[in-house]
């Protein structure tokens, strides 16, 4: 059996970083950094991350 490693590919962040539900946009950081949002937390945190500079975008 011939066993073919791969380096790891990154993976498409599916939940919500405040509480693991899936994730519906994601805040990109001026500094770096992402956080994903399901919708109720993205429209909780939607006025603190526009004043922090973060650019919200839909995820697919």
């Amino acid at each position: 059996m011939t066993i073919i490693l791969e380096a790891p590919q990154q993976a498409t962040r599916e939940n919500c970083d405040r509480c693991g539900v899936r994730a519906s946009s994601v805040a990109t950081f001026p500094g770096g950094g992402e956080l994903t949002f399901c919708g109720h937390h993205g429209r909780a945190h939607r006025d603190r991350l526009l004043a922090a500079g973060a650019a919200l975008r839909p995820l697919p």
